[in-house]
């Protein structure tokens, strides 16, 4: 019988470790520092690492990571028996043209899944909820 496969690395081609990909990226996203501010920091650490692969890290993996965080924020709001949320229905702007926009937001305002459309169409609504009911519950 054949072993399962196991999934890629994201990491594979990069030559530093993970824990040292994750520091970097979670250092630009969680404080206000420019690119070369985190080159500083690391390297009064002994990482030496180029402004220009900071920006290349994040641009890969910001995404990824963010969208842990998300999936783990999600499943620990769920356990509470006060999580909410509703669907809100906006109008915005897009190149000066009326657009509407529908979110699912819960009750701390964060959005979990959004929709834009031209027109005002009750059956992509319709789908829409229908989808966030789905992974949300």
């Amino acid at each position: 019988m054949p072993r399962p496969k196991k999934p890629a690395s994201p990491f594979r081609y990069f030559n530093s470790s993970p824990e040292i990909i994750r520091l970097v990226v979670m250092m630009y996203v969680r404080f206000p520092l420019s690119l070369r501010n985190v080159e500083d920091l690391l390297f009064e650490r002994g990482i030496d690492v180029c402004h220009e692969t900071v920006r290349l890290w994040w641009n890969r993996f910001g995404p990824m990571f963010a969208a842990n965080i998300k999936r783990q924020r999600i499943s620990r709001m769920k356990g509470f028996r006060n999580w909410r949320w509703h669907l809100d229905e906006v109008f915005v702007k897009i190149n000066g043209e009326t657009h509407y926009l529908w979110r699912a937001v819960d009750q701390e305002g964060e959005i979990l899944e959004s929709y834009v459309t031209k027109k005002r169409d009750k059956k992509a609504a319709l789908r829409f909820l229908k989808k966030a009911l789905k992974r949300h519950g």
